[in-house]
């Protein structure tokens, strides 16, 4: 089970708090018996916001997405706040550079992509449990400056903001803060006041890393309207070895399938640390507790068939079951049963592009390395084979002469190359 996050003595009497308890949501929480309380009362509704900078999401933002199911399957009601108009700012929160600024046409096409991903995980509707949709840009962008000053600023000291993370940090590392980001953490509490007085939202939950602009919006809330409000914030996830998690070797793992298959997807999941399979079974899955009890107590290799099972479980959450199972399907044919599928993730190469081709740039092309001194050294590690031979000359041209050849990478990655 997962470490006892709650402070001595208090134990939740919600099924929306002691769920994200048992199953390893919860980081820091501004008032835990206040929001007990409140999930106990009536129906608990609560928000996280996304920024629109990509066309998908990835991988390491699907934990707060898991946050807002849990709380819709404890009764509780989700909304989404789609950032229109906090993207146009772009949240400084660990990063060293300003965001590039995207146009309003860039934005709203990352936000029609960006919605599907919810609609797999949460379910919308009228209802009193129901997820809703909305765009902080409805209220943002009716501001005009000196009245959102006037509104807003009495309530925000700069000696304050400058105390959190988001700012502390990237000062503390000199990098320029501009004037614009210093803006994000106010334009977020705005949020959560609207949402509050619109659709009496009074949690706000988000990554850790959230702390302080949630922060914001809970005291803003009680300086302005006199209400209480909480926040909510989870673990940043890395694995077991310390990387950061939806992230590999061959870039984000996106939850988009036009930007990563089903297949390769699943792969990422089948592919996880075995210190690491209970609790992303825990967070990633709606398997219940003892079956994860009983799939993170295999030992040695029957640790694997709990590794299919994270993959394929999770897997179905984002791309629906089907493909969840074709993807399962596609790996035992590929690796079980010594066959070349049709699902397998493939890469077309031009006869005479691979005329000459060095082993190093094959690997490249293939997604199995991201340069060519990556795919050196692990092309020296034994890394690699091709049609089953192990590759271990970095720079001998590379040796295939049919129209189709299948690369491997370690025990549990393949790629099809279409020659």
């Amino acid at each position: 089970m997962s470490a006892n996050p709650f402070p001595p003595g208090f134990t939740p009497k919600s099924d929306f708090l002691r769920v994200l308890g048992e199953r390893g949501y919860i980081h820091q929480c501004s008032d835990f018996e206040g929001l007990d309380a409140a999930a106990c009362a009536g129906t608990l509704t609560a928000y996280i916001g996304f920024d629109a900078t990509a066309s998908s999401y990835h991988v390491g933002n699907l934990l707060v997405m898991m946050m807002l199911r849990r709380l819709q399957q404890a009764g509780g009601k989700p909304i989404v706040v789609m950032g229109g108009g906090t993207t146009k700012v772009g949240d400084p929160s660990g990063k060293d550079e300003t965001r590039r600024l995207l146009t309003d046409a860039d934005i709203a096409a990352n936000i029609e992509s960006l919605s599907h991903v919810f609609a797999k995980l949460l379910t919308f509707g009228e209802g009193p449990s129901d997820a809703r949709m909305i765009d902080n840009d409805a209220w943002l962008s009716r501001f005009g400056y000196v009245e959102f000053l006037r509104k807003f600023g009495p309530h925000f000291t700069i000696n304050r903001m400058l105390s959190f993370d988001s700012v502390k940090l990237r000062l503390d590392r000199e990098q320029p803060l501009s004037f614009l980001e210093f803006n994000y953490m106010l334009m977020q509490a705005v949020d959560f006041l609207e949402l509050n007085r619109r659709f009496g939202c009074s949690l706000q939950m988000g990554g850790s890393d959230q702390w302080g602009n949630i922060i914001n919006g809970v005291e803003l809330i009680r300086r302005i309207d006199q209400k209480s409000a909480f926040a909510l914030t989870a673990p940043l996830i890395a694995t077991a070895s310390g990387a950061k998690m939806g992230k590999t070797a061959a870039g984000a793992v996106w939850l988009n399938a036009d930007l990563l298959k089903p297949y390769d997807y699943w792969q990422f999941w089948r592919n996880t640390e075995d210190a690491d399979v209970g609790r992303f079974l825990k967070l990633y899955t709606d398997l219940p507790l003892d079956e994860i009890a009983r799939l993170e107590a295999l030992a040695g290799a029957e640790i694997n068939e709990a590794k299919k099972v994270l993959a394929t479980e999770a897997t179905a959450l984002i791309h629906g079951r089907e493909a969840a199972e074709t993807a399962a399907g596609a790996a035992r044919a590929a690796f079980e049963q010594g066959q070349l599928s049709s699902d397998l993730p493939t890469v077309e190469i031009a006869r005479e592009s691979l005329a000459g081709m060095s082993n190093t740039a094959l690997m490249v092309a293939a997604g199995f390395a991201v340069s060519n001194g990556d795919a050196r050294r692990q092309i020296a590690g034994g890394a690699f084979r091709i049609d089953g031979v192990k590759v271990t000359d970095a720079n001998a041209a590379v040796a295939v002469s049919g129209s189709q050849a299948e690369l491997r990478k370690g025990n549990s990655r393949k790629r099809l190359v279409i020659v």
